[in-house]
């Protein structure tokens, strides 16, 4: 019997050899590694609220674990319909038209395994979320990437290109069609809110070519400055062509609870609940219940929320410049993108990776957000979403920075 050698190629799908695993977990890895301050993944290191503690201890006392309805609790569900009312004023049948998942992030390729196909397009901001890309091509789309361009003077937004917008939008061929735009806001990396202009132009490209948006909206209350969130879905013409996802992992400090959910049309509901069956059957029972009781929290928990944050970014920041970063201030989002030019590194992945081995602080290199990793080969990403203490440790580390 002829034996032929296995080539480990040959048994690998091609899709994977367009990314790579993530960066920014990466990074945590390096941070438990050299014991490091870790400001590269973005989870909370303090507790979350109290009151969804105790609920999900008391879910589960009262053996709230098995399976739940495969798109979701009840309780969960009919809370979502209830605060896209308050906070939006969209209205949503819970019945119809919410998919609960396994966070925002099984959501997001839930949804786009739901709709895409061979040879569609997603059109994506860039630098943008590092899933999005990896998704799209995972559900056998292509992503089409629009720069957003960083502030230019202190304190600026950043911005992109209408023309080049609308170019992404108008790019069909006969291989090729636009099938959605990713829209993430407030935005990770950069912190950009995307004001109603802005909003009202992808509006009017998705109406006019046919598109679908998907919102990625994990931050809608994290805010600052008088910045105000917007959903699509709420616009004119975009009810019925906007999946709305979001989740419970950064309004209420439970990242690793994983509830997450997205909401849409009835059609498009149906179809993101057949592929979330078969991905993950259902998010945890328990913390879907407790999910409900957080949506329950009252207004002031809210502000309070994007005011802690609002000082924990006012508290990196200045050591951040004082180190000689150059800081893009974010108006939501718990994140601060940064130009590292100033330090005469080759490039962004050289200097994290002296960042947390000699200096003892973690962050993600800016590369890891864009399609060509030269385009971010000066930047990296800090996250604030710590404790007033680790900020404070993080400052002290960086006078070594500072000093070099």
């Amino acid at each position: 019997m002829t034996q032929v050698s296995a080539h480990p190629k040959h048994f690998l799908s091609d899709k994977v050899e367009h990314f790579t695993e993530s960066v920014i977990r990466e990074m945590t890895r390096q941070a438990m590694q050299y014991d490091a301050v870790n400001l590269a993944q973005g989870f909370p290191d303090f507790s979350a609220p109290a009151e969804i503690k105790r609920a999900a201890q008391e879910a589960i006392a009262a053996d709230v674990n098995q399976y739940a309805i495969t798109w979701g609790a009840k309780s969960l569900r009919s809370a979502i319909a209830r605060q896209m009312l308050e906070w939006q004023g969209i209205e949503v049948d819970p019945e119809k038209e919410i998919v609960v998942c396994c966070g925002s992030t099984e959501a997001m390729i839930a949804t786009l395994l739901a709709v895409c196909n061979k040879g569609d397009e997603v059109v994506v901001f860039e630098p943008f979320y590092e899933n999005y890309g990896p998704d799209s091509v995972l559900s056998g789309a292509k992503p089409r990437f629009v720069s957003l361009r960083p502030p230019q003077t202190a304190g600026g937004e950043w911005t992109f290109d209408e023309q080049e917008l609308r170019e992404a939008f108008q790019h069909q061929t006969a291989q090729h069609h636009t099938k959605a735009i990713i829209v993430n806001t407030p935005n990770n990396p950069t912190g950009k809110v995307f004001s109603r202009k802005e909003l009202e132009l992808i509006r009017d490209l998705c109406v006019e070519y046919n598109v679908l948006a998907i919102t990625d909206e994990i931050y809608e209350h994290i805010l600052y400055d008088g910045s105000e969130h917007i959903s699509l879905a709420r616009l004119d013409g975009m009810r019925e062509r906007t999946i709305t996802i979001n989740g419970l992992s950064k309004s209420y400090s439970v990242t690793g609870w994983r509830v997450g959910w997205a909401v849409a049309p009835p059609a498009i509901t149906n179809a993101i609940r057949k592929v979330h069956d078969f991905l993950t059957v259902g998010a945890p029972a328990p913390l879907q219940e407790a999910g409900a009781v957080a949506l329950s929290l009252p207004a002031s928990y809210y502000r309070e929320l994007a005011d802690r944050y609002r000082t924990r970014r006012d508290h990196l920041i200045p050591a951040l410049e004082k180190a000689g970063f150059r800081c893009y201030r974010p108006r939501g989002a718990y994140y601060v993108m940064t130009d590292i030019s100033a330090f005469g590194f080759a490039n962004d992945v050289e200097f994290a990776a002296h960042l947390v081995k000699d200096i003892g602080i973690a962050c993600v290199p800016g590369s890891s957000f864009y399609k060509h990793p030269k385009d971010g080969s000066q930047q990296v990403r800090f996250a604030f979403c710590k404790k007033p203490e680790t900020l404070d440790e993080a400052g002290q580390r960086l006078e070594k920075l500072r000093s070099r």
